[in-house]
């Protein structure tokens, strides 16, 4: 991944939202979600397909894992929740 992170649409950020909260919820650090969660909750195609394809991800049927790049971009979400979504 380039220095310049890429744009991500709102459906692959809703992934790293997802992960997001349970880091800061659990104080543990997240590698991987899951995917599709038996109770008819699942992770948008779309947006699986859009991390896996800016190799942010891997995915299988069952789980989301992030790559080293994928942690490093779910740091930098909860560091600009943390700064209260500034940019600055």
């Amino acid at each position: 991944m380039s220095t310049a992170s890429p744009s991500l649409s709102d459906k692959a950020l809703s992934v790293l939202a997802f992960a997001a909260y349970h880091q800061l919820e659990s104080g543990q650090k997240v590698t991987r979600v899951i995917r599709r969660d038996g109770s008819g909750h699942s992770a948008d195609p779309d947006a699986v397909a859009e991390l896996e394809q800016g190799g942010l991800a891997i995915a299988t049927e069952s789980e989301i894992t992030f790559t080293a790049d994928g942690e490093k971009r779910l740091g930098a979400v909860i560091e600009a929740l943390r700064r209260g979504g500034t940019s600055s």
